[in-house]
């Protein structure tokens, strides 16, 4: 009989701990991402577990990947497969999770490769995220392909769309293209249509309702300030 309690308890505080255990379910943004001494983090990517072994991920408010997951108590492995994607050739993660933070380990083509994941409420923006929108020109310095210089633009702006198309209006014209936002770094790539006018690589710097642009290749200082605005400037003025 006392045998038998002492049993009947180990199993309790057994199947405690096993419910104390963090739950991977929930929303997680990856913090860091080691490729052997390289750093390699994604700008605002993020994955959701759902109870029902289902999840997605994506950067930002972009929503990309969609699929299942599985994860394994006893080997602490943790595969991801996605119904949308590629299949995953290498072996499942090793899983360490606390309460707040959960790390990811394996070898990929003889690297370590570890990720940082950290529990999140909400979805954080990307550099490409911050950037749509209208913006007014407040200052330009140096010469582009883009903007006059000037201390004092009049009614110039950019305008970033949602479907990664971009439209300039200043004293040079009208300008037409498509953008690619880094998703590592901030920057972004302006990709003009037609030959007239060259691609250019440039530096994103926000600060509020302000958006600094500095050009990348270039061996001259080069920068455009604008100001979000919400309606667009009346040319003709």
């Amino acid at each position: 009989m006392k045998k038998t309690f002492i049993l009947s308890l180990i199993l309790i505080l057994f199947l405690a701990a096993c419910s104390n255990e963090p739950a991977l379910e929930g929303l997680w943004v990856v913090k860091s991402v080691q490729v052997g001494k390289q750093s390699m983090t994604p700008n605002a990517r993020w994955v959701r577990f759902h109870s029902d072994a289902t999840q997605e991920s994506g950067n930002g408010r972009f929503q990309h990947s969609y699929g299942t997951w599985k994860f394994n108590p006893d080997s602490r492995e943790l595969t991801v497969e996605n119904t949308n994607g590629t299949a995953d050739p290498y072996e499942p993660f090793k899983v360490a999770i606390d309460p707040d933070e959960m790390t990811w380990e394996r070898t990929e083509d003889g690297q370590d490769i570890k990720v940082t994941l950290q529990r999140a409420t909400q979805l954080q923006e990307t550099y490409g995220d911050q950037l749509l929108g209208l913006w007014k020109l407040e200052g330009a310095k140096g010469d582009d392909s883009y903007f006059e210089q000037s201390d004092r633009p009049a009614n110039d702006y950019i305008f970033f769309r949602w479907d990664r198309q971009f439209v300039i209006g200043s004293k040079k014209g009208r300008i037409n293209g498509v953008y690619n936002v880094n998703g590592h770094k901030p920057e972004v790539e302006l990709i003009p249509y037609g030959d007239s006018v060259r691609r250019d690589f440039w530096k994103i710097e926000f600060q509020g309702d302000q958006l600094t642009l500095s050009l990348l290749n270039t061996d001259q200082t080069v920068t455009r300030q604008f100001r979000r605005i919400h309606q667009f400037p009346n040319r003709e003025n």
